[in-house]
């Protein structure tokens, strides 16, 4: 489904009842205020209120990032429709919450999966088209308690670190370039089990930008960074997820966390800040949350290229354009996360997994420029691939003026690192594994999914495969 939208709406942030009725009667608006919920209807207090609190509300409050409240029932009331609208997009851009991944293709569970079900889509639209009663106020579920500092979406970091400050005037031009470097001020070496980056800005000191855009609330659009020991080059530098405006907090694999060696800083040549409108003062904090101080990772970082940095042909007035994308996997590999990186024209990206005769997609996700995502599957649902497995992607670009991200649908878009140009890459982490460890991995499957002969698990070919044993 697609839908036409304005961008800075997309950052509605909104979600969605767990109980699940089709209303049969519609209340009358005396009703609805009185709070009387007839037997099946879905009301604000009892159904509405509880899962906006689990899911819009840190943003969608006095104070918070969003465009208005979602805490109160008459702060709720007059967007009922509009709120129905986002979440009915489902997986395509301008959908809320800002998550795409397609129900109906591929492996369904994630870590941090704010999604709707279809039963939970219906409810919000029964609660919108049926008077959006308010229920009996005593349903209604207490209040929770912001800190209205800038919040870390996984808890407090054991390590902050700040890059330099910017300042970037209302109408400055695009700037891309290095960043000085900053110290993390470690003393020892440290595996790191989760890293995410915030910006902090005065924009909300200076009366906000003047646009309704996400970009409207920041001045860096991207940052690809690392972090090396400046003092000893024989040391290298280990390579982290790239920031994004909008994207969430990177989660390592348990058992595959990367090192953040003692005495390094933070080091970056691709730092991108735009203007938003005002003049603003910004810089980005990096938080590092660590594994405790015995922990050794079992696995290392697969670390090749699946994308295309060139051949990108995107014509002018089209949609549903296809780019392709592949690789070979040199190494039994597990992926981790799936992160489609396009740009303007980005519709869509598929991950597909070739293994023999056997052609199997992965994942399907729906893109949207303002709200990057990375996608990180459950444990015990990663694809388990074994080495000779084809990795192939397939993006969708529209280039019509159906797509509310592109300035001008005549031009022709080609391959660059401009956001004006454009890319087509995943940027998900993958694990490499010898044989021990990946017969190992399925074992281990198959023990927790109880799995059987007839079972069929998506993005492991070999699961069900049991390896003979020799005497």
């Amino acid at each position: 489904m697609r839908s036409s939208f304005a961008p800075w709406r997309s950052v509605i942030g909104l979600a969605l009842p767990v109980l699940v009725v089709l209303v049969l009667t519609s209340p009358s608006p005396a009703d609805a205020q009185q709070g009387a919920a007839a037997v099946g209807e879905v009301v604000f207090t009892r159904d509405i209120a509880p899962i906006l609190q689990r899911s819009c509300v840190r943003c969608h409050r006095p104070g918070g990032v969003a465009p208005m409240s979602l805490v109160e029932y008459d702060d709720v009331k007059p967007h009922a429709l509009r709120i129905m609208r986002r979440t009915g997009i489902r997986d395509r851009m301008g959908a809320m919450p800002p998550w795409y991944v397609e129900k109906d293709i591929g492996i369904q569970h994630y870590k941090d999966d704010p999604s709707l079900s279809t039963e939970e889509i219906a409810a919000i639209a029964s609660w919108a088209r049926g008077g959006t009663p308010m229920g009996d106020p005593a349903d209604m579920p207490a209040p929770l308690v912001f800190d209205d500092k800038p919040g870390w979406t996984l808890g407090e970091p054991d390590v902050i670190v700040s890059t330099q400050e910017f300042f970037v005037k209302g109408d400055d031009p695009d700037w891309w370039g290095d960043i000085e470097p900053a110290a993390t001020g470690l003393t020892e070496d440290r595996y790191v089990k989760s890293v995410e980056i915030r910006e902090i800005n005065d924009i909300g000191n200076n009366g906000g930008s003047d646009r309704e855009t996400v970009g409207g609330l920041y001045v860096f659009h991207h940052m690809v960074y690392a972090t090396r020991v400046l003092d000893d080059p024989s040391a290298g530098s280990v390579t982290w997820p790239v920031h994004e405006v909008g994207r969430n907090a990177d989660i390592f694999d348990p058992e595959g966390a990367r090192l953040l060696k003692a005495g390094s800083s933070i080091v970056s040549n691709s730092t991108h800040l735009h203007s938003n409108g005002t003049d603003t003062r910004a810089h980005l904090e990096v938080g590092f949350r660590f594994h405790p101080r015995d922990y050794e990772p079992k696995y290392r970082p697969a670390n090749f290229f699946l994308g295309s940095g060139s051949d990108i042909d995107i014509k002018a007035g089209e949609k549903d354009q296809e780019l392709h994308a592949y690789t070979v996997l040199q190494r039994h590999t597990k992926i981790v996360t799936f992160e489609p990186h396009l740009h303007a024209p980005g519709e869509r990206m598929c991950l597909e997994a070739i293994w023999g005769f056997n052609v199997e997609t992965l994942s399907c996700v729906g893109y949207d420029h303002n709200w990057v995502r990375g996608y990180t599957f459950e444990d015990d649902y990663q694809p388990l691939l074994p080495k000779g497995t084809i990795l192939h992607i397939i993006g969708y670009m529209n280039n019509t003026d159906q797509n509310r991200n592109i300035p001008d649908a005549r031009n022709w878009q080609g391959a660059g690192n401009r956001s004006v140009a454009n890319m087509f890459i995943d940027l998900g982490m993958r694990l490499s594994m010898n044989d021990e460890q990946f017969q190992e991995e399925m074992a281990i499957r198959r023990e927790r999914l109880n799995l059987t002969i007839n079972d069929h698990v998506i993005g492991c070919p070999l699961c069900l495969v049991i390896p003979q044993r020799t005497r």
